[in-house]
């Protein structure tokens, strides 16, 4: 990742904590750090084996309770556990996942057509639609090999 783009993330990151009056902790700094890093949108699980690495008496516990401290926060997006695992990613920009149904690997794309979908009427009787993500599931090109 280029330097200027995690200089970047870190302000947002600490901007983000300053506004919700949230101490940056060495636990929630080296968490955020990893998921910054992740390109595989992580698990708490991955994220907690990752995060040992550096902070080998950091709990599951305090791993889970900061990516959805975070994800309330608005710092990193919850993607659909599609009846697996909640995973996490701290691309807030508007773009789309794949995801195979074999590997259950999920990777990122953007499409502004998708991003311009009409709200359907009977959607929005029901409420007011505030993101627009496509999910597209199949076989990734590895598994699609073997």
């Amino acid at each position: 990742m280029k330097l200027e783009k995690r200089q970047n993330l870190t302000q947002f990151f600490y901007d983000k904590c300053a506004e919700h009056g949230l101490k940056i902790t060495p636990q929630r700094r080296v968490i955020y750090d990893e998921l910054i890093k992740a390109k595989d949108h992580p698990t708490a699980d991955a994220l907690y084996k990752r995060t040992r690495k550096n902070l080998n008496n950091i709990s599951f516990d305090t791993v889970y309770r900061t990516l959805l401290s975070f994800t309330e926060m608005g710092i990193v997006s919850l993607v659909e556990g599609y009846g697996e695992q909640k995973r996490f990613e701290p691309n807030l920009h508007q773009h789309h996942h794949f995801r195979c149904i074999k590997c259950h690997t999920i990777f990122d794309f953007e499409n502004e057509s998708y991003n311009d979908i009409p709200v359907p009427a009977k959607v929005q009787k029901h409420g007011t639609v505030t993101s627009k993500k496509v999910v597209l599931e199949g076989i990734c090109s590895k598994c699609r090999i073997k």
